[in-house]
């Protein structure tokens, strides 16, 4: 173990913080872009018929054959695999947006209404809050997938854990296949640990005990 950390100790932290890098920036974009997207068709959800299935037809192509149409358009930069995790991901945020706010009990609504509340103040205060602990579950799921699909970076020379991963398996080296495979199962139960914390912290109180089940 020593000889192994002593040969590639510095190659691993250097995977590690690229793969955590692409994860993290992925993540967000794919966040922002859900939520953004899944409230604007909650206003108009005529249009989720249409522009859910078009989004959705992202999520049935195999993460390596997207990244490599986007290495031939894009060449070898972070860029590449950054747009093609970022989209990757804001499919579960967005379908999470749209379905936690259609969700929300019209009594909710309608109350904020009845106090005088704007469309703009409804859905800020209200709307987002109670559907919140929804959103966060599809970015939980977003996060995870996006830990396991950055491994893909590897094959178009982009760094991460998945450089270990090919490298054992191009070699028959078990000690290297493990060596990318744990770091990156550890990074997906850290990050789903502290989205599940988040989640708890932006779950209404009188919620808590309904997610917590």
């Amino acid at each position: 173990m020593s000889a192994f950390f002593a040969s590639y100790g510095s190659m691993l932290a250097q995977a590690v913080v690229i793969h955590v890098l692409y994860v993290l920036v992925s993540v967000a974009i794919g966040f922002v872009l859900g939520l953004t997207l899944g409230v604007l068709l909650s206003r108009v959800p005529q249009w989720s018929g249409v522009l859910i299935p078009i989004v959705s037809i992202f999520q049935t192509i195999p993460g390596l054959v997207f990244i490599g149409v986007l290495f031939i358009w894009i060449g070898m930069q972070p860029a590449t695999v950054i747009i093609a995790l970022s989209i990757y991901a804001m499919f579960p945020v967005l379908k999470n947006t749209y379905t936690g706010i259609l969700g929300v009990e019209p009594k909710y609504v309608e109350a904020a209404k009845g106090c005088g509340m704007s469309p703009f103040q409804t859905l800020w205060q209200v709307e987002l809050p109670l559907a919140m602990p929804t959103i966060i579950a599809g970015l939980r799921m977003a996060a995870i997938y996006t830990v396991s699909w950055t491994v893909l970076a590897a094959m178009i020379g982009l760094g991460g854990l998945g450089n270990f991963v090919y490298q054992g398996v191009s070699s028959n080296n078990n000690t290297l296949i493990i060596a990318g495979a744990i770091p990156a199962a550890i990074l997906a139960i850290v990050i789903g640990a502290l989205i599940d914390l988040l989640q708890k912290k932006v779950t209404p109180r009188g919620m808590r005990r309904e997610v917590g089940k």
